[in-house]
């Protein structure tokens, strides 16, 4: 196909506003809810033969929480990605090894995201079981990047980031267990916080596994947005183990002392990357914050460890999904990622206790970050987003595999940790496709994160893929 810069901003009642304007506007009675939702749809119908982002729609129209007070985003059109129960809906979970059945029940998180007040107009498309870093298929369709529809809006919520960045909605669902909340706001241009473990009702998928990767969260255009989100789904659930997070509404008022990497012990960065992290140290110490160079002391003994148990997590889904997804789930229709990493896993099983060890040791470390530093900047990714194919689930597994540990060379310490980590628009590449930069905090730190969001967004507001000039 042509490769173009897609998006679905005009003239409605969506107009190009953020979910917290769209809010105000329906609390003033300017707009109603079925309006935005109408418009959202029109949107996703004019972007889904470029982009491919959604699932399906909402069976009887856009789902909303039981009657209440509405929430602080009431009435704002969203998705839920489609690996979260939400009743009467199938969870897919992006593969063609069983037919999902509309689910039972609603999950914790779904009811959470809910009581926000969004509206789920339907679910967003995902690679298969979110293990890739690209929302890839091995048959069906890929999700385009709307930057560049030649290449990936990463994963493994690209369908919910290409969503937002296209102007369908401002606001969508992700959940992140390697890095798959800040990965596709890293590819598209987006603001993409994974919250600390805990901080929101504990999704189901992970609160099953020896150590709890997955963490949900959401994609704005916005740190207002993000930040509206957090505060309301605090409201509903909160974790008295986290310090309280409130609504978060500008910048701090205090210097932050930042450590800076630039690359990985696993790869060095291409000079995209290089660039937007170092510009994004410069803003910052020009606001009068602290940054001195930093290590990461995680090497290759943790990749290879995190491969282990992403391969445990394959392992698991193969041997499992007749018990726990579908009667006639068959592990034989499995894409070559989930095959392989199975197979991988199955061939060194022997190293699980020791991986365990090592990897729940990694949160120690992790916290002796934050004894000289605040915050951590550094990219989201190695590399800027690679054309469609370069990650597809068709590519030979240990060619793919190297190609996955090379590209995801930063979050999944994140995951592992339980650590929260931002992923912010830094400066574009060349090609015009969006560079992420990552800061990282403490456990339980939110908020320092969020306002340095929010310094970084008035100090230079994000690129606008509606701008003629976007691509520059």
């Amino acid at each position: 196909m042509a490769d173009e810069r897609v998006h679905a901003f005009g003239d409605d009642a969506l107009g190009e506003h953020d979910a917290v304007a769209l809010a105000a506007l329906v609390r003033a009675r300017e707009v109603s809810p079925a309006e935005l939702a109408a418009a959202a749809a029109a949107r996703a119908e004019r972007v889904d033969a470029a982009l491919a982002p959604v699932a399906f729609a909402a069976p009887g129209g856009p789902r909303t929480a039981p009657s209440g007070d509405g929430g602080a985003l009431y009435g704002v059109p969203s998705y839920l990605k489609d690996n979260v129960d939400l009743r009467g809906m199938p969870t897919t979970h992006g593969s063609s090894a069983f037919r999902a059945k509309p689910a039972r029940r609603t999950a914790g998180f779904a009811e959470q995201f809910l009581g926000t007040g969004l509206a789920v107009l339907g679910k967003t498309r995902l690679p298969e079981f979110g293990l890739n870093a690209s929302t890839e298929f091995a048959e069906a369709r890929p999700v385009r990047n709307p930057w560049r529809t030649s290449h990936s809006p990463g994963a493994s919520s690209g369908g919910s980031a290409a969503l937002v960045a296209a102007g369908v909605v401002p606001i969508a669902h992700a959940n992140d267990g390697g890095g798959s909340i800040r990965i596709p706001a890293a590819c598209c241009g987006l603001v993409g916080l994974k919250p600390t473990r805990g901080r929101l009702v504990p999704n189901d998928q992970g609160r099953r596994l020896p150590i709890d990767l997955v963490t949900d969260g959401v994609l704005t255009r916005s740190v207002r947005d993000t930040a509206a989100f957090f505060a309301a789904a605090e409201r509903h659930h909160r974790n008295p183990a986290l310090p309280p997070l409130g609504l978060v509404e500008g910048p701090g008022d205090r210097p932050v002392r930042i450590g800076l990497v630039v690359d990985s012990p696993l790869a060095v960065s291409d000079e995209p990357t290089r660039r937007a992290v170092e510009r994004t140290a410069e803003r910052l110490e020009a606001m009068g914050h602290k940054v001195v160079p930093a290590t990461l002391p995680f090497g290759e003994e943790f990749s290879r460890d995190f491969t282990s148990y992403w391969g445990y997590i394959a392992f698991l889904i193969a041997t499992t999904g007749k018990l726990l997804l579908d009667p006639g789930f068959q592990a034989g229709k499995l894409d070559g990622l989930t095959t392989g990493l199975r197979r991988s896993f199955h061939r060194e099983f022997h190293r699980t206790p020791g991986v365990l060890r090592r990897l729940r040791r990694a949160e120690a470390a992790y916290a002796g970050l934050f004894r000289d530093h605040d915050v951590i900047l550094s990219p989201v990714l190695a590399h800027t987003p690679p054309p469609i194919g370069h990650l597809s689930p068709n590519v030979a597994f240990d060619e793919l595999l190297e190609r996955l540990r090379r590209y995801v060379a930063f979050t999944p310490v994140n995951n592992v940790t339980g650590g929260p980590g931002i992923a912010l628009p830094g400066e574009a590449a060349g090609n015009g496709l969006p560079v992420g930069v990552h800061l990282s905090a403490a456990h339980g730190q939110e908020r320092v994160l969020l306002e340095l969001a929010f310094a970084l967004e008035a100090d230079r507001p994000w690129r606008r893929i509606q701008d003629t000039a976007a691509g520059a």
